[in-house]
């Protein structure tokens, strides 16, 4: 490869990388590289950061550049030596063949020729121009292409900063977004935090309350065995007197006291592991259909198209329980003291009404909605009612074999009094009622005759 040209090496470095000119107003980056000013700002246009020198890249964050007078100086004085140079008379630019100056350019060969060249036979039809104004038409041409490539680099550095923006805007957008996402996640982290030591303190409080009732619930049931025990002891003993010691004493079966064995099974039904205080059941009232029809008021607590009483004191709290003896068709169960009395009457739990209903022979259902139908090999001749106005719940149980019958979803009863609910059919319908129940309110709809 020949040797670069030392004047051509110089002129390099006195032009600008990006305009491809003798620079204009040189600036120096702080990697050492100069360029116009006018071209660094053009290249740098819309950048805030990440400002890249454009030969090496070099990355700086601040647009910093300074003033190279020293090269602004030789720049000058290099301009000044060519035009004087041009003044000078060319050298080496005659025809190799004739020794001739080349003074014109032949078009059609495309090549610089002497005069005697352009007479000889080679050329002689040849057109031909002189040798400047070929020059000078090349030059504009070039001249024309430099500024559509300028003007291209513009467009092309242009689309760079733009492009550079909007990789700015993303990262700052993904930045943001990281950000956000590992605040929301450290929110969450926390929240489960708090829910895990909030239902852990729960269960705590739960097992608590749980070992307190069970601790309760076995007193209970110690003592209910230490009085048997005791009461057996004693009946051991008078079995063994002679008969006239055993008759002068009495039997002694009158003062026993009776100990209900599914009261103390009432678990299955509360869910709570707790007995409640009283079980005994007593008070009792019967309430029947009469065949004679009676002129009573038509009071607002009376029922007038159904054949219903209520308890007249209800219930605003606690845990309650009573048990019904019924035959026929008939319903038992319990209803907000609000409940319709008038006109048609819908029993549901929807309306205010938790009961069931049994033909006293092989079925027994629940009014809900689709109704509940229980299919039993005999219906049950006592029934148990039994409410927890705190949870919500209203259970029914055999009452004589302690199994479950029905038991509602739990409701909410929002404050409001709840009274025991009788529906009387065709038979007798008869009631063992707790004794904070007390008497029926008075009077039912059509003709019935009530005792209680």
């Amino acid at each position: 490869m020949a040797a670069a040209n030392p004047a051509q090496l110089f002129l390099g470095e006195l032009t600008c990388s990006l305009c491809l000119d003798y620079f204009q107003d040189p600036v120096s980056l702080d990697c050492g590289h100069n360029f116009c000013q006018a071209c660094i700002n053009v290249w740098w246009d819309g950048l805030k950061t990440n400002f890249c020198c454009p030969e090496c890249r070099e990355t700086f964050s601040h647009r910093n550049f300074k003033r190279n007078r020293q090269l602004k100086n030789i720049v000058e004085a290099s301009r000044t030596l060519r035009l004087e140079s041009t003044n000078e008379p060319e050298v080496r630019r005659v025809c190799k063949k004739h020794s001739e100056v080349l003074k014109v350019f032949c078009q059609e060969d495309q090549t610089p020729i002497c005069m005697v060249c352009h007479l000889s036979r080679d050329h002689k039809d040849h057109a031909v121009v002189p040798i400047e104004e070929a020059a000078q038409e090349y030059k504009d041409q070039i001249l024309t292409h430099l500024e559509t490539l300028k003007k291209n680099r513009k467009e092309v550095l242009t689309f760079r900063s733009n492009e550079e923006k909007k990789s700015q805007e993303l990262l700052k957008k993904t930045e943001t977004e990281r950000q956000k996402i590992v605040s929301e996640f450290q929110q969450l982290r926390q929240f489960l935090e708090k829910q895990e030591r909030f239902q852990l303190a729960q269960l705590d409080e739960m097992e608590q309350d749980i070992v307190k009732k069970r601790d309760g619930y076995i007193d209970r049931l110690n003592e209910e065995i230490s009085l048997l025990n005791k009461l057996i002891y004693e009946l051991y003993k008078k079995c063994q007197l002679s008969a006239s010691e055993f008759l002068q004493t009495g039997k002694g079966s009158e003062s026993l006291p009776w100990i209900d064995p599914l009261a103390l099974s009432l678990t299955h039904l509360t869910g709570t592991g707790s007995v409640p205080d009283t079980i005994r059941l007593s008070h009792r009232a019967d309430v029947r259909r009469g065949d004679t029809g009676q002129a009573l008021p038509d009071n607002p607590e009376r029922f007038d198209t159904k054949l219903c009483v209520m308890g007249c004191e209800g219930f605003t709290s606690g845990r309650h329980c009573w048990e019904v003896e019924a035959m026929g068709l008939c319903a038992v169960g319990v209803a907000r003291e609000s409940v319709s009395r008038k006109g048609r009457i819908n029993f549901s739990s929807k309306d205010g009404v938790w009961a069931v209903e049994w033909s006293g022979e092989q079925w027994c259902r629940a009014p809900t909605s689709p109704v509940t139908s229980l299919f039993l090999i005999k219906a049950p001749s006592r029934i148990r009612v039994y409410l927890d106005y705190e949870r919500g719940k209203v259970a029914f149980i055999d009452a004589g074999k302690g199994d479950p019958i029905f038991t509602f979803p739990t409701t909410f009863f929002a404050g409001e009094r709840i009274c025991p609910f009788f529906r009387v059919g065709f038979r007798r319908l008869s009631g063992l009622f707790h004794p904070s129940l007390g008497p029926l309110k008075q009077g039912m709809s059509g003709h019935p005759s009530q005792t209680s």
